[in-house]
């Protein structure tokens, strides 16, 4: 019987070869963004989502009898109506080819997984001086800004969301409190406006949540969503403190704008297909800024789904902040680069947690580190010193302090040199604990550099830079090394700063090398803002230690800070456009240090460019009165657009929305008038005029002149060489003619500036040549 079974099957599985295997085997059904021309609904639909829902069943299979199988509305996960029109649905590719050939059917996304990028600041900023509360004229309460923040949702306990004192919720916001576990209405309040939470795309691709681990709310259980709500809107509270460390007042960089919390990341990871829905929701809900500290890569401009959502965002007049990426300080490492997203770098501030390694030798070396726990070393003891690694440079499992990679008996009772790379930090130190050790040096390699960022760890633990790192690993291979660790607290005054992190993902933009990208950095290193009350200050499971407050370091951490000044900026000049608030922040950012010195890049010690600070730092005092500003409108944006070589169906993905068309008016992508200036020079090209238009919001009597940088490779003029206003809101434009004198091998960087004796209107430059291939 068993073996004619078996025939059996060996006879059906040659069939379905014979035939077709992927007709036997059901299609994988996978989550896909389809983008709709709103304009082409037939009248015969009443409304798009039913126009929409038609087209994803016209595509269905058929049963036997012809009747579809009607399972169209589980196939459908979102309907998008606001920033983008279209749906997200699970289809085979069979099923996608079938509706790419629909009419009304602009463009496919496949579902893409984003990635988060993972107190002092205000007054690091100058948001804490007396005289601060005059530029911002009245009550930031009375102009109901409203900062929706995409993330891990909130927790809604945190000193950081106390709405005492603030008005009812503006009249205009339409936004809701969805309830569900550990998340009730009376969560939200006068200062959460709303909650909502996105999870259809991330069920459809990892499965259902798990609810008894999870909260399947807009509760935060990760600390992410709550770090970053906490940064760019945080009520004031003081003594704010991590175990100790960085005690004093916290608040957001917009204390009186409102939050609005938009779940779309979970334990797996974010989805395209929820964070497109919650940009959509957002901006129908009513936010004035949206701060979103996640990245997916780069993409073309028509493939991507977040960059097309921010366009139909900044449409509707809201502003976009992305984070930059954590890919530094590797080149072309930058994602969100679209020019209508405001893409901030990271840099640290003036503050610091110092802690120190003093090896048997007597040789103390400096690093930093958060820890405050039960295991503390004696100071007056020396302990063993222990490196599992090699003296090359290339990394081993053990040196890196990897889960399972040390040796109980090597370990026990000594401090371990572990490698940074490939696993958490606070991992390796929990890893160095189980194995019996008592402490953990952790050393930064090459990608890091000398940034130190310091971390909560549960076993006394610094971290040092990779020069001194190396120099410790050398003596932990003589015979008899020994180590003692002391930790100091936290210290002010860090000279030099800001640094651009070594971790901030640098330029160029390879999309577009005219734009330059990024267009800012603000501070994300070693951040103090509130933190969920469901996991530890280390985010390690095993943690049982909780905090109203963690430390956390990342463009995570720097995007909602210029979130937050946007914030403030859109209080005071409610008329701005996302433009203008960005130009505003663009063109007061400074490149100096604390030591008059220009900006330094953390991974290398040397001076930083454009393509690693954008603009420069972000300076919120002069950016409340710029002088100038450069706009951008969307047409002016789709003119871009137009410049990218998109076919026609291409550019409809960002024109039916208003029924968009090419005007042909810039001359080259370099012609946007963004704030920043990226002239490049194609093989054999000497001479390239960009062009300018500059808004007057100062007085308006204004009489600029302009001062630009002198260059090896190129002699560069501007006409005219003053611009002379006599109205506010005036718009005079300016041509920039660069000619090449000697074509450079690297790019080179200057700025071109603006002064009127109380502005300095500062654009940076970068000047590209481009070799033959």
């Amino acid at each position: 019987m068993a073996g004619i079974l078996v025939k059996c099957l060996f006879f059906f599985v040659s069939l379905c070869l014979a035939i077709n295997l992927a007709k036997c085997i059901p299609n994988t059904k996978k989550t896909y963004i389809i983008q709709m021309d709103k304009w082409a609904k037939p009248d015969v639909f009443i409304d798009h989502v039913k126009w929409y829902s038609s087209l994803v069943k016209s595509v269905l299979p058929s049963t036997p009898e012809g009747e579809k199988t009607g399972d169209e509305e589980e196939r459908i996960l979102y309907s998008y109506q606001t920033a983008f029109n279209g749906v997200a649905a699970q289809l085979s590719e069979e099923e996608v080819k079938q509706l790419q050939e629909r009419n009304g059917v602009l463009a496919v996304f496949p579902e893409i997984k984003y990635q988060l990028h993972t107190t002092r600041s205000p007054m690091f900023l100058g948001l804490d001086r007396e005289d601060s509360s005059k530029l911002w004229a009245d009550r930031l309460s009375d102009h109901n800004v409203i900062v929706g923040v995409l993330d891990t949702g909130i927790w809604p306990e945190s000193p950081s969301f106390n709405d005492t004192g603030m008005k009812s919720v503006p009249a205009h916001w339409k936004g809701v409190c969805e309830t569900g576990r550990g998340f009730e209405k009376h969560h939200c309040s006068n200062k959460i406006v709303g909650a909502r939470v996105f999870f259809r795309g991330y069920e459809a691709a990892s499965g259902k949540i798990n609810e008894s681990g999870e909260f399947k709310s807009a509760r935060d259980q990760d600390g992410h969503g709550t770090h970053t709500a906490g940064t760019v809107a945080g009520s004031v509270v003081r003594g704010a403190n991590l175990l100790g460390y960085a005690y004093g007042t916290a608040r957001g960089m917009a204390p009186g704008a409102r939050v609005a919390a938009y779940k779309v990341c979970w334990v797996g990871g974010c989805f395209s297909s929820d964070i497109l829905s919650a940009v959509d929701q957002a901006v129908a809900d009513g936010v004035n800024v949206l701060s979103i500290s996640l990245g997916g890569g780069v993409s073309s401009y028509n493939r991507d789904s977040l960059s097309i959502a921010a366009f139909g965002a900044m449409e509707k007049g809201v502003f976009v902040s992305c984070s930059a990426g954590n890919g530094g300080p590797d080149p072309i490492s930058l994602t969100n680069v679209s020019p209508w997203i405001t893409t901030v770098g990271a840099s640290t501030m003036d503050r610091d947690f110092p802690a120190t390694v003093k090896l048997g030798t007597g040789k103390i070396v400096t690093g930093a580190s958060l820890y405050k726990g039960r295991m503390n070393l004696s100071t007056q003891k020396q302990y063993p010193l222990i490196y599992l690694g090699s003296n090359s440079s290339s990394l081993m499992p053990s040196s890196l302090c990897l889960d399972g990679t040390l040796d109980k008996a090597s370990v026990a009772g000594k401090i371990v040199i572990c490698d940074r790379g490939i696993s958490p930090r606070v991992q390796k130190g929990q890893v160095v604990k189980e194995a019996g050790g008592v402490g953990m040096i952790l050393t930064n390699t090459a990608a890091n550099g000398e940034e130190l960022v310091a971390d909560c760890h549960l076993l006394p633990a610094v971290a040092v830079g990779e020069i001194e790192g190396r120099a410790i690993k050398r003596y932990a291979s003589g015979r008899n090394a020994t180590a003692s660790l002391r930790f100091l607290g936290t210290k002010l005054g860090i000279r030099p700063s800001p640094v651009v992190a070594a971790f901030s993902s640098r330029g160029p933009n390879f999309l577009t090398l005219e734009i330059l990208k990024p267009d800012m950095v603000a501070p994300g290193v070693n951040i103090l803002a509130g933190w969920t009350g469901a996991l530890g200050p280390s985010s390690l499971p095993i943690d049982q230690r909780r905090t109203n407050f963690n430390i956390l370091s990342g463009t995570s951490m720097s995007c909602p800070h210029v979130s937050g000044i946007a914030a403030l900026l859109k209080a005071r000049h409610p008329n701005w456009s996302p433009a203008a608030i960005k130009s505003a922040l663009m063109t007061t950012a400074y490149v100096h240090d604390n030591t008059y010195k220009s900006l330094k890049d953390a991974s290398s010690v040397t001076t930083s460019t454009p393509y690693d600070h954008g603009a420069g730092h972000i300076n919120p005092r002069k950016a409340v009165d710029p002088g100038l500003i450069y706009d951008i409108g969307a047409q002016d944006y789709f003119e871009f657009l137009c410049t990218q070589e998109l076919s026609p169906s291409q550019l409809m993905v960002f024109g039916k929305f208003s029924n968009r068309t090419c005007h042909q008016s810039l001359a080259n992508p370099g012609d946007l008038n963004y704030p920043a200036i990226s002239a490049v020079f194609p093989e054999k090209v000497s001479v390239l005029t960009l062009h300018r238009t500059a808004t007057n919001v100062g007085s308006p009597i204004s009489n600029y002149h302009v001062v630009v940088s002198s260059f090896k490779g190129a002699v560069v003029k501007v006409e005219p060489e003053r611009l002379n206003f006599t109205s506010k809101n005036q718009k005079l434009s300016y041509k920039v003619t660069f000619k090449t004198m000697s074509r450079q091998k690297a790019p080179e960087f200057g700025s071109l500036i603006w002064k009127d004796g109380t502005h300095k209107v500062r654009s940076p430059i970068a000047i590209t040549w481009l070799a033959s291939l």
